[in-house]
């Protein structure tokens, strides 16, 4: 004989068996019994009775009540790229111990699915939108600000919309980059990066040419197309490697190009840093282990998940009109940390 399905407990349930009011019940569990004068007696009653039957409020119902999920959207370019992962487990902590719940995914920075992951959301109902923009969506972020739904954009910008944002001075952290590998006596620096016009890019580009620029050396630039054939951008930037001399230092625009380019130099048969001294913007656990560990352009992790987040709650809480100038744009500095890479020979970290 198959075994009956257990029914739902319903708040009417809960009222029944305690004979109160729905409405007692209500505010009970919405922690509103002493404003609304619900003696301590009664509060205790419902909130023991609770817990014996494991009453589970319908999210769903309670949502379309008050007009709120407590679900926040985040959209970023990958989830797997240790940067947006460990800055989302932080933001999804952060977020939890405030009674939000975060529901994120990977644009693999391709607009027409950042519009269809926005879309998605908004169907959801999401209470607010933490976005990693890919180029190209002005249009549906600026609709989500018309909307009134508290957002934040983080890692970069879309310059042509007034939206709250957290960044890192990239300009700051390449320019104290050049400038390191400059002091080490180097001087025919190269810079890779992607053929992204996105804000956060140019920034790092801006950073190394006005660091060479000052010392009156000419920028060594290689932007690549970045795709999932790995082969062919390793390819791309041994070539580079190759006909660019003299060429004895390069800083990697992001992580996973240091990865691909370690993997170029490799194929050279390069010795770091003795023939070629590097450094990568955005660090990863691989540059500690590897031999010999790669000196890296910090991104202050904690400090982007914190001011997100804590942006997101001041707006959800104290929703306020769309203005000209949104009240909250945190730019965070970098962080050179120094590894074996980028020194001259002999010379070791301090």
């Amino acid at each position: 004989m198959a075994s009956k399905v257990k029914k739902r407990t319903l708040i009417n349930d809960i009222a029944s068996h305690l004979q109160v009011s729905i409405a007692t019940v209500s505010l009970v569990l919405n922690g509103k019994a002493k404003q609304s004068r619900i003696s301590d007696a009664v509060a205790q009653r419902v909130l023991a009775y609770v817990e014996e039957v494991g009453y589970k409020p319908n999210q769903l119902a309670k949502s379309l009540r008050t007009g709120k999920t407590h679900v926040i959207g985040l959209v970023v370019e990958d989830i797997s790229n240790p940067f947006f992962a460990t800055v989302a487990w932080l933001i999804e902590k952060q977020a939890f111990e405030r009674g939000y719940r975060i529901i994120y995914c990977s644009t693999d920075n391709d607009p027409a699915k950042t519009r269809e992951l926005i879309s998605m959301f908004q169907e959801r109902h999401v209470d607010g939108f933490i976005i990693v923009p890919s180029e190209g969506i002005e249009k549906e972020v600026g609709a989500i600000l018309r909307e009134h739904t508290p957002t934040v954009l983080f890692d970069r910008l879309l310059p042509a919309l007034p939206t709250n944002y957290v960044v890192v001075d990239g300009a700051q952290g390449t320019y104290a980059a050049a400038g390191h590998l400059l002091e080490q006596g180097y001087r025919h620096i190269a810079f890779v990066t992607t053929d992204s016009q996105q804000t956060q890019m140019e920034e790092r580009l801006r950073g190394y040419t006005r660091a060479l620029h000052e010392h009156n050396l000419t920028p060594l630039v290689k932007r690549v197309t970045v795709t999932k054939e790995t082969e062919k951008l390793v390819a791309d930037i041994q070539e580079f490697i190759q006909h660019t001399t003299p060429c004895d230092a390069i800083i990697f625009a992001t992580n996973y190009l240091t990865i691909y380019g370690l993997e170029a130099i490799n194929h050279l048969q390069r010795r770091i840093p003795a023939d070629l001294a590097i450094i990568s913007y955005d660090d990863h656990d691989l540059f500690r282990l590897y031999s010999p560990a790669i000196t890296a352009i910090a991104q202050p992790v904690e400090s982007i998940a914190k001011n997100v987040i804590d942006i997101l709650l001041q707006e959800l809480q104290h929703p306020t009109e769309p203005v000209a100038e949104p009240a909250y744009q945190v730019v965070l500095p970098t962080e050179l940390l120094i590894r074996c890479s980028s020194l001259r020979q002999g010379r070791q970290p301090e």
